[in-house]
């Protein structure tokens, strides 16, 4: 009975990393096969116009299947997050490519959030120190104003930012909303520099891509990231005064 009952133990712990795992042969994969060769401003120099075409005549499958390829690479946390939501202005215009952009980076975010919580999330947890025990404490009580200023000032991988929620107990729908909003404006500001880079695209050029970093852009998204740490602070001010360390 106690060896059935360890047996059934183990193969659950392993089912439990089979997505981790999935995950790691399809990346392997992408490398592989050199996929991110076609994830580059020259590629898409070269194919602008069969593209261009392409979405004219395909319709509403045009920006579906853009959204499908960029849920798998923001899953696969493959370097083309960036050119993708740059190539979604390029090809769909500001407001409809960075809706596709941010849908898709939203939704590939929340599966790498899922695999990761479900497969090492348990067992960080389970091994973690005092000190990270009071940094899961904070983000499972301010894990929405902690992640949106990770999402709104871009200082972390985008891979790292859907890690730690996952690690810290985040909740999904937490992390849905919060990445959804936080991600927001920077997705329709790269699109905006592919909407009116389609002159620099067709001759191969790269767009400047340092645009989120100029001061008009990331002085706002400062600005927003400190009134999203607001209630964190006033609940810290609360407890000071309520003498609670």
């Amino acid at each position: 009975m106690g060896e059935a009952q360890e047996g059934r133990g183990q193969g659950v712990r392993l089912y439990r990393f089979l997505p981790l795992l999935v995950l790691a042969a399809a990346i392997a994969g992408f490398f592989a096969l050199g996929l991110g060769r076609y994830l580059s401003f020259a590629a898409l120099a070269e194919h602008r116009g069969w593209l261009l075409d392409w979405v004219a005549r395909a319709g509403l499958l045009a920006p579906l299947a853009f959204i499908g390829l960029y849920i798998a690479v923001a899953a696969l946390s493959v370097p083309g997050g960036l050119f993708l939501t740059v190539a979604s202005g390029f090809l769909f215009g500001t407001w409809r490519g960075g809706a596709c952009a941010l849908l898709g980076a939203t939704i590939g975010a929340s599966i790498i959030f899922l695999i990761a919580r479900s497969s090492l999330g348990e067992v960080l947890r389970r091994r973690a120190g005092p000190i990270l025990r009071r940094v899961e404490a904070g983000f499972q009580e301010n894990g929405a104003s902690y992640l949106l200023v990770l999402r709104l000032v871009p200082l972390f991988p985008f891979w790292l930012v859907n890690l730690v929620p996952a690690f810290f107990g985040v909740s999904l729908r937490t992390f849905l909303i919060c990445s959804f909003l936080g991600m927001a404006p920077g997705c329709f500001v790269y699109a905006s520099v592919g909407a009116g880079a389609g002159a620099l695209i067709g001759q191969g050029q790269t767009p400047d891509l340092h645009v989120i970093f100029t001061p008009r852009v990331l002085l706002p998204l400062i600005a927003l990231a400190a009134l999203s740490l607001l209630p964190v602070l006033y609940k810290r001010h609360q407890a000071r005064r309520r003498g609670v360390p």
